[in-house]
């Protein structure tokens, strides 16, 4: 099913034969989040060719990974329970490229898909479940997404609603993560604005959500 085959019998020759070309697993980490529809699939991928969008989906769906399934009356693509295994390797390969970040370019985007991804990968349930449960609406470029904390339990959903914390921050956000920029310092900096609650929240936010670089 891959454009390209390899010539090898190999576990990891199979799965780059099935995920490895141009777009398909940014395509799985957009599905991972929750089943899109096509127009929901390229305003998550702005800079994907259509005719390329609808060849990686073909192949997808000849590898078993996704799967097309009518819902009110539209067509909505969602990984089938094989695709849902990736998300693990997904997580590692967001977590191992994270460390290699650096500033981004000018025409670099954060999609909301992209920043749920980055939240579940920097998401320490260990931390959190020592934590009083936690709303966050964050406003990342402008993905806004709600993000709630309960125990070592994490619910990321698009839009905005009742929180305890609401901030604004670009694509920086790396560096709150990956504790390069103390919280204090964010504020302080104009890195990240506090538009609701108090700012000693983000203390609570930045040792929740970590990841090295």
């Amino acid at each position: 099913m891959a454009a390209r085959d390899y010539g090898q019998y190999c576990g990891i020759t199979q799965a780059l034969e099935l995920v490895g070309e141009r777009w398909a697993l940014l395509i799985v980490r957009d599905l991972l989040v929750g089943p899109r529809r096509y127009g929901e699939l390229a305003a998550g991928l702005p800079r994907i060719p259509s005719n390329i969008l609808a060849a990686r989906l073909k192949q997808l769906q000849e590898g078993g990974v996704i799967r097309r399934a009518p819902r009110s009356r539209v067509i909505i693509y969602e990984l089938t329970p094989y695709g849902r295994e990736l998300e693990p390797v997904v997580l590692a390969l967001g977590a191992w490229g994270f460390r290699s970040m650096g500033d981004p370019r000018d025409e670099q985007v954060i999609t909301p898909d992209a920043m749920t991804m980055t939240l579940r990968t920097a998401f320490r349930p260990q931390v959190a479940a020592t934590l009083p449960a936690t709303a966050y609406a964050a406003r990342v470029g402008t993905a806004e997404l709600l993000v709630r904390v309960d125990g070592p339990t994490l619910d990321v959903t698009r839009g905005d609603g009742p929180a305890d914390l609401s901030f604004a921050v670009g694509p920086d956000v790396r560096r709150l993560i990956s504790g390069e920029l103390a919280p204090d310092r964010a504020i302080a900096t104009g890195v990240v604005e506090v538009l609701h609650g108090s700012g000693d929240l983000l203390e609570r936010f930045a040792s929740t959500f970590h990841l090295a670089a």
